[in-house]
C-alpha cells in the first residue's frame, strides 16, 4: 500500500495520484499495474495534475519529459 492518500482518476492510464509534500513526491498508480515516484514535484504542479482534463498528457509533459527522477514502489 501506498504511503499517502490516493486519489482515484478518470483516465486511461492513470488509476490513482497522490502527494508527499513532506518531500515533494508524486505518487502515480497506473492502471495496468505498478506505483511510481516521482521526485521534485511541488504541491502547486499536483493542485494543476488534479485538475488537468488529460492526466496522462500532463504527466508526460510536465514531469516525465524535464527528467523528474523517478522510482518504481
Amino acid at each position: 500500500m501506498e504511503p499517502v492518500e490516493m486519489i482515484i482518476v478518470s483516465s486511461s492510464n492513470i488509476e490513482a495520484i497522490g502527494f508527499d509534500s513532506a518531500s515533494d513526491e508524486l505518487y502515480v498508480r497506473f492502471i495496468k499495474g505498478g506505483t511510481y515516484i516521482y521526485s521534485g514535484v511541488s504541491e502547486f504542479q499536483f493542485s494543476e495534475f488534479v485538475d488537468a482534463p488529460s492526466k496522462g498528457q500532463w504527466l508526460d509533459q510536465n514531469v516525465k519529459k524535464p527528467g523528474n527522477s523517478y522510482r518504481k514502489m
